[in-house]
């Protein structure tokens, strides 16, 4: 192969992948369960901010600790679709699950999630990882004890996510561990009213 060829390819690598029939079936299902989200599930402003996280830093082997019906796992797994990943998400909650999954395929995403049903404080710690985003969504007391279990398995340039940190949901201590960390690089996402810590791993 030519310097051409080759420089070619290089580009192309550095895009992500785009299906505009699947990007088309996303984006309007996303547009159309807006207003409707609710069981535990992330606004959309937050999903967006998910998603385009993943894409910015081409991440593609993601963790989703809490499901609920699915509306972050939605976002989390259209930016796989885009990086050639996929996500493993955890749900405790048959029902819930049942939902998500549904949702899920509706949104034509189905090949890009791994969906656990089980107790994410056993699931996250049993996991060999490793993942270069996670999005902590699920019990806010445990929420320290997930980065715990995950750190060692998030690659260094990784993101750990948490929601709920300006909302009162999240518990103090959890906050302050995280940012008390020299190995990592924390910002507060602000464009909802629940908040995302975003937690950038160095390098």
């Amino acid at each position: 192969m030519g310097i051409i060829g080759i420089m070619a390819m290089t580009l192309l690598d550095a895009y992500p992948r785009t299906n505009n029939d699947l990007d088309a079936r996303v984006e309007s299902w996303l547009k159309k369960q807006k207003r409707s989200w609710h069981d535990y599930n992330v606004p959309y402003v937050d999903g967006k901010t998910l998603h385009d996280i993943i894409i910015k830093n081409g991440y593609t082997s993601a963790l989703e600790i809490g499901t609920s019906t699915g509306h972050s796992t939605v976002w989390i797994a259209w930016a796989m679709s885009r990086t050639g990943g996929r996500v493993i998400t955890i749900e405790i909650d048959e029902a819930r699950r049942r939902k998500a999954l549904k949702n899920i395929q509706e949104a034509g995403l189905s090949a890009f999630v791994d969906s656990r049903l089980g107790d994410a404080h056993e699931l996250v710690r049993k996991l060999p990882g490793p993942f270069d985003f996670v999005f902590s969504d699920a019990d806010k007391e445990w929420y320290k004890q997930y980065f715990i279990d995950v750190d060692p398995k998030l690659k260094p340039g990784g993101c750990f996510a948490t929601h709920n940190v300006i909302d009162g949901l999240s518990d103090e201590e959890y906050l302050r561990y995280v940012r008390a960390r020299p190995d990592y690089e924390t910002t507060i996402d602000r464009k909802s009213g629940a908040g995302i810590m975003v937690s950038y791993k160095k390098k």
